[in-house]
């Protein structure tokens, strides 16, 4: 079985927010599983079910994001999956709207929640999804910026890059990282570019 988790904020204030475009994703892959996320347990909300045809687990943290990795270890420990199983979604300011990144690992990039994630399980050996959320203003304060709802006209690229992010998980589960990593790295960014640079 496969762990899918994306992160986020518990509460209404935060549902439209950047920092929960992991929570939007997994609701939208659920959908088109036809999987029920609402089973509290592991300090998460929690759904069974497959995933282009594979056993999968999807998961919403409870915690608030800063201390995800509290989740994610109990769910790991529940589940009886490693680190290999487990798949993280996350909104990423270094990334531009509507752009997204698979990783078969890496740093937390400045980001807490993968940082708790890190700390808990002990090991930056698990794949990800980051999915752009960088401002195209200048911002005074990331940390506010991420906890502001989107614009009108950010939702519609959040859309998108949401739906982007269920056809990556469906690779991820049935052919591997790597497979999602050749689609959607090569995706070019809203302004045209290529998206290239460091991993975060």
């Amino acid at each position: 079985m496969r762990l899918i988790v994306g992160l986020g904020n518990v509460g209404m204030e935060y549902a439209w927010t950047p920092h929960n475009l992991g929570f939007l994703a997994i609701d939208r892959i659920a959908e088109r599983a036809g999987i029920r996320v609402e089973r509290p347990e592991a300090k998460s909300h929690l759904g069974f079910g497959k995933v282009a045809g594979q056993e999968v687990a999807l998961a919403k943290p409870q915690t608030m994001m800063n201390l995800s990795g509290l989740a994610v270890r109990d769910l790991l420990a529940r589940l009886e999956c490693g680190p290999q199983e487990l798949t993280v979604l996350y909104d990423d300011v270094a990334l531009p709207w509507g752009m997204l990144r698979i990783r078969e690992r890496g740093t937390a990039g400045g980001h807490n929640g993968l940082k708790s994630i890190i700390g808990a399980v002990g090991t930056m050996e698990f794949s990800r999804v980051r999915m752009g959320a960088q401002p195209d203003h200048p911002v005074g304060d990331l940390a506010d910026y991420v906890l502001r709802p989107m614009r009108k006209a950010d939702l519609e690229t959040a859309g998108e890059m949401i739906e982007h992010a269920a056809e990556a998980v469906e690779l991820i589960v049935t052919q591997g990282p790597a497979a999602a990593m050749n689609r959607f790295n090569r995706r070019a960014s809203p302004n045209g570019e290529d998206g290239g640079g460091e991993e975060s």
